[in-house]
């Protein structure tokens, strides 16, 4: 997995513990979960990478996270919108995303 800690209790982040990734790293991650290979990530592709986390209510996490980034709608996340779903895990997962 590509989070440069060792800090995975129950969430992606736990109080003053947060992961870090690059936005490259962060769409390799989402990648492993794309399980028909459309090159999109959905709600419950998403819920299957939050769960691997150890993450709590990942089916309404999974559902806003989509809602969030989905900017055309169409229920999925494209590389397009990755940026939206950066913005959001940055928010409200506790990554952080870098630049390098």
């Amino acid at each position: 997995m590509a989070f440069k800690n060792n800090c995975y209790t129950r969430s992606i982040s736990t109080n003053n513990c947060k992961s870090e990734m690059t936005i490259e790293e962060f769409k390799q991650w989402l990648k492993q979960f794309d399980h028909d290979g459309d090159g999109r990530i959905s709600k419950d592709e998403l819920r299957d990478a939050l769960k691997s986390v150890g993450g709590w209510f990942t089916t309404w996490k999974s559902w806003r996270g989509v809602k969030s980034a989905d900017a055309n709608g169409n229920g999925f996340i494209d590389d397009s919108e990755m940026k939206h779903l950066v913005s959001f895990a940055e928010k409200r997962f506790g990554v952080k995303i870098v630049m390098y």
